[in-house]
């Protein structure tokens, strides 16, 4: 089901609007017609210079209107003395001062009918009690007036099909069909950097900061519905609101691949994450499944982000975790396994008929087993050949060729024999050209035949192991509840659970048992470890042979709740 879904998102982006039923709210911050900037400044180095150069040097075409009182031209703009003085009604705002100044401009805003604020300032919660009360004060100015924010303590938003950067980033990426949601402006900068190098395009680059409106969902919500947008990639600290946010990505997922890296897993770098959002990282053993549940790939390198995103536009999800491995040399094999192994993975264990059909087209010598050492004189032949062989074999669901540089190999040769199966029904092709110079023509032939292509192999399986876990997510997502069925026997544990509560609080008691607890979480199907209540030590004893052993004896009091700080845990 998840290959489908991802072949027919490659052929057709569902999520477009193709009768143009309706607008979405956010469109008039995304595709603004008039933007304005309230602390526009023609100081070298100041960020009100910054931004307001991004936005009337690049393709934009709408009105930019610079606000300061003290100027009346700014980079060669006419400059106003408030947003009530601009001509035309704004669209979004870009607040860049300092934050005690926030509120009344954010009042401004309200007063003025500004759709958006993107507030660029810092000096909110993050920096303690005064800063959260400010917070406070504009998210209640805001939300009477039905103004959203971006931010605050954000670089600012960036939509290079429209030619809008309403940022302080020092360039413009190109376009793209890639969405980068970031908490982070430093991690967005360096992105952007790294972009041009590697001819990384954007469909939008978002900084929202410490949300305090605008969270992860409202971009999700918007960006899965921009056909623009084929993948999401997010950096994240804090979740914000869980409900919405897993909400959205759920709906999202099913059509757009969703990639997160989230910092703040260790206890120092979630202090580290609260000094700069004011937030708390969560747990984060309880977001991971949070993210499977919805359908949420997650990786734990931020170069992993990007290179997912482009092999889920470009290669189909494997329907299961094995992996075939063609190589022209021992050594990179055996190191292709562990990395297979330690990511989750497993060779795929060929079928007899497949052998067969290898040693009809290699030498006597080849490994006769996977990984299929093709040897290392192989040719172009040889390696197109035997790609051809195993592509059937129902035991694999996907496949690794691997090539170190030869006298007797053609690197780019190769590679352009293997560019014929770049599109195996619903088993991506990965591939591993080692070396420099000499195979890096080999290695963007494979890229631009639409197989991807990594220096050492060991990339390459965690590549194809994280596949398997975003189709075993969407596998997750698919899952539908009946609601018929499931009505009904909500209807039976609500009965059963309201029962028991009763039961305990005729008793005089507001605390229940370990047992009673497990009682509760089991008649609403969620899974709880077995526990017997018992009198005796003959009836322990008999339960314990029932259940299998080890096991672990505890107290069953109605008063004691730490039962190990009195011995009550064996």
């Amino acid at each position: 089901m998840a290959t489908l879904a991802h072949a027919a998102r490659m052929q057709l982006d569902p999520s477009e609007d193709v009768l143009q039923l309706s607008g979405h709210p956010l469109d008039s911050l995304f595709k603004p017609e008039t933007v304005a900037v309230v602390g526009a400044t023609d100081r070298v180095g100041s960020v009100g210079r910054t931004l307001l150069k991004n936005l009337i040097s690049n393709s934009f075409s709408g009105a930019v209107f610079p606000v300061n009182h003290r100027r009346e031209h700014v980079l060669g703009v006419t400059c106003f003395a408030s947003l009530a003085e601009c001509p035309k009604r704004v669209d979004v705002a870009v607040i860049i001062t300092p934050a005690s100044t926030v509120p009344k401009l954010v009042q401004e805003c309200v007063d003025c009918a500004v759709k958006n604020a993107i507030i660029i300032s810092a000096g909110f919660r993050e920096v303690g009690l005064e800063g959260a009360r400010l917070e406070d004060e504009v998210r209640a100015i805001a939300a009477k007036g039905q103004l959203r924010i971006v931010g605050p303590n954000c670089l600012g938003i960036i939509c290079p099909t429209s030619g809008l950067n309403a940022s302080f980033a020092n360039l413009m990426p190109a376009p793209g069909s890639v969405a980068f949601i970031s908490q982070s402006g430093a991690m967005i900068t360096s992105v952007l950097d790294w972009s041009v190098s590697q001819k990384v395009g954007f469909s939008a680059v978002i900084s929202i900061g410490a949300m305090m409106d605008m969270d992860f969902s409202d971009m999700i919500n918007y960006l899965s519905n921009d056909p623009s947008t084929r993948s999401i990639v997010l950096y994240m600290e804090t979740i914000g609101d869980a409900r919405k946010f897993l909400s959205a990505a759920r709906a999202a997922s099913l059509t757009k691949p969703i990639i997160v890296i989230k910092g703040g897993k260790t206890e120092a770098a979630a202090k580290a994450a609260a000094s700069h959002t004011g937030s708390l990282a969560g747990s984060d053993a309880v977001l991971d499944a949070a993210f499977k549940r919805a359908g949420v790939l997650r990786v734990e390198h931020v170069a992993d982000l990007f290179e997912m995103a482009d092999v889920l536009s470009k290669q189909p999800l494997p329907a299961g975790n094995r992996l075939a491995i063609l190589t022209n040399a021992g050594g990179p094999g055996v190191l292709a396994c562990d990395a297979l192994a330690q990511s989750g993975g497993v060779l795929a264990e060929l079928q007899p008929g497949t052998v067969e059909k290898l040693n009809g087209v290699l030498p006597p010598a080849w490994s006769h087993a996977n990984p299929i050492d093709v040897l290392g004189d192989a040719t172009a032949s040889h390696y197109a050949k035997s790609l051809a062989a195993i592509a059937d074999d129902p035991n694999c669901d996907g496949f690794l060729v691997i090539l170190t540089p030869q006298a007797m190999t053609a690197p780019s040769e190769c590679a352009e024999a293997l560019k014929k199966y770049a599109s195996i029904p619903g088993k991506p092709v990965l591939a591993s050209w080692m070396g420099g110079p000499d195979v890096m023509e080999g290695a963007r032939l494979l890229r631009e035949g639409g197989i991807p292509c990594y220096a050492y192999p060991d990339m390459a399986c965690r590549t194809f192991s994280y596949m398997y876990e975003y189709t075993s997510n969407l596998n997750s997502n698919h899952d539908r509840i009946n609601l018929q069925t499931d009505l009904a026997k909500l209807g039976v544990a609500k009965a059963e659970v309201a029962a028991l509560i009763s039961q305990i609080r005729g008793t005089g008691r507001c605390l229940l048992t370990e047992a009673e607890s497990k009682k509760v979480l089991r008649a609403y199907d969620i899974p709880v470890t077995a526990c017997e209540v018992c009198a005796t030590a003959e009836e322990a004893g008999a339960a314990a042979e029932k259940m299998g052993f080890p096991v672990v004896v505890k107290l069953n009091s109605t008063t004691i709740t730490h039962k190990f700080d009195v011995g009550g845990v064996k």
